[in-house]
């Protein structure tokens, strides 16, 4: 079986004139549709995320504009929706119930932000024993400061991506991955 293809949280507040715009968010995203095309192609399951917050909780705000998919990736009328409330897809939803249904044993997983939903998500799936694979050059990140100390996005992104190899998760870049599989 193919990797099921989880997308998380690619949606309009992350880019320009967003309320939380990420570092290269437009370059993740055309990779991320590139991916989407392929996984289409060889008819492997999709499921789409979006993240939806409360009306004053900054970015991403349930009824905006930024909560929106961007439609690069924008999920077709037979790939499923998953609406969720926390940094972690798994929680407070039925992700892992949709990905055993499937028979899902892997995926592949693209998304923003790096340091924090895909993150999140890809720490939960391996908890719960699905093999993760990240599309690196899919996912982007903001820049951070800590301490009086700035982090700039790509940093971070790297960061994140270096932790996830590192807790069991695949890292890989979009051309690292087989045209048919």
């Amino acid at each position: 079986m193919q990797p099921v293809l989880v997308i998380i949280d690619i949606q309009r507040d992350y880019f320009a004139g967003g309320r939380h715009p990420l570092v290269a968010p437009d370059a993740a995203a055309d990779v991320a549709a590139r991916v989407l095309a392929r996984h289409r192609a060889l008819a492997a399951p999709v499921i789409h995320v979006r993240h939806e917050s409360p009306v004053g909780g900054g970015f991403l705000e349930v009824g905006t504009d930024g909560a929106e998919i961007d439609l690069r990736v924008a999920p077709d009328a037979d790939e499923t929706v998953i609406v969720k409330h926390a940094p972690n897809s798994f929680i407070g939803t039925d992700l892992d119930e949709r990905l055993r249904d499937l028979g899902a044993r892997e995926l592949l997983v693209v998304g923003m932000m790096t340091s924090m939903c895909v993150d999140a998500t890809v720490r939960a799936a391996l908890d719960l024993g699905y093999a993760a694979t990240v599309v690196g050059d899919a996912c982007a990140a903001p820049g951070l400061a800590h301490g009086g100390v700035e982090v700039p996005g790509e940093a971070v992104h790297a960061a994140f991506l270096a932790a996830l190899g590192g807790a069991g998760a695949r890292v890989v870049e979009s051309a690292e991955l087989p045209a048919d599989a």
